[in-house]
């Protein structure tokens, strides 16, 4: 039942999502359509727009649009490449994302979580304040200012380019490592709180009173309950960083998702555009699902769909 409803809540906010996005693209000019505009007559234009139905009321052209989504066809782009369909753009691009994303999370969580873990073991000391200093300088300073600081020092001091080349490893390193920052400060700081949390509580008193060593209870029973909340946001922000960096592979000149969509949007592609926020879209939810089913199994105290004590 729980399933169910969270589905069709689904459904419901990606209607809105791209009805709201395609209602935005609808209202922008008519000459990013055509590159050669100021050299079109009017008849040719007219004739441009009739054939990307842009000539038909916008309840018309909204409908047509959900029709085709549900027939799987995510349209043809019309600028980017044209009269080439969506599907065959975005089948190269999602690969490189994917492991770009993927290398990226691993990172992550190999670092932000033991980070977390002995920030809150050593509550306090030096590495508790060295971590702190880190999460706090991540959260603080805008991700564009380190991104580009690291583009430009990382790239001297590993002797590269700063274009990325695909079948080059080298140039995987600062991408990955920029990407991964945001999620290890994320991790460190939530791991930590959640852990500082439970070491409060009365169980790991009575641990303690049983004469368990502090290493026994902070990574057998305070790690393990701790980790469960944390757990809601993994798959979202899996998927998240999977789909790629908007701003990153912008940088970089990553042939993924991320820059497909800002190069898409200043061309003002709109049938691409719609598509990228459709898989965005679907990914960010399809993560938050994951992530409360993963509560669930992990923690059997946890249900969905109760009203008491439940989720």
């Amino acid at each position: 039942m729980y399933i169910s409803k969270r589905l069709l809540r689904s459904l419901l906010t990606l209607f809105i999502i791209l009805t709201i996005v395609f209602i935005l693209l609808r209202q922008m000019p008519i000459e990013g359509y055509f590159p050669n505009f100021d050299k079109m007559s009017k008849l040719q234009i007219e004739s441009g727009l009739h054939q990307m139905g842009l000539d038909q009321p916008m309840p018309v052209q909204l409908g047509r649009m959900f029709k085709n989504l549900l027939q799987g066809d995510l349209g043809t782009s019309r600028i980017y490449r044209n009269n080439v369909p969506v599907t065959e753009i975005l089948a190269p691009k999602i690969p490189v994302s994917l492991k770009l994303g993927s290398m990226a999370l691993l990172l992550s969580l190999t670092i932000g979580i033991p980070m977390g873990t002995l920030m809150a073991r050593h509550k306090g000391k030096f590495f508790d304040h060295l971590g702190t200093g880190f999460v706090v300088f991540i959260q603080a300073v805008p991700a564009a200012v380190y991104y580009l600081f690291l583009q430009l020092y990382g790239t001297q001091l590993l002797g590269i380019k700063m274009l990325f080349n695909i079948n080059d490893w080298k140039m995987w390193i600062l991408p990955v490592f920029s990407m991964s920052l945001g999620n290890i400060a994320y991790y460190a700081m939530w791991l930590r709180r959640y852990m500082v949390d439970e070491s409060t509580k009365d169980y790991v008193q009575l641990a303690r009173i049983k004469g368990l060593s502090e290493n026994n209870i902070m990574f057998s029973h305070v790690f393990r309950n701790a980790f469960v909340p944390m757990v809601q946001y993994l798959p979202t922000s899996f998927l998240n960083t999977v789909i790629g960096s908007i701003y990153i592979e912008s940088l970089y000149s990553i042939p993924g998702m991320g820059g497909l969509l800002v190069d898409v949007i200043k061309r003002q592609d709109n049938t691409m555009v719609q598509a990228i926020v459709l898989l965005f879209a679907t990914v960010g939810i399809i993560g938050l699902i994951l992530g409360d089913m993963a509560m669930v199994l992990l923690d059997p105290r946890i249900t969905l769909g109760q009203k008491k004590g439940g989720r």
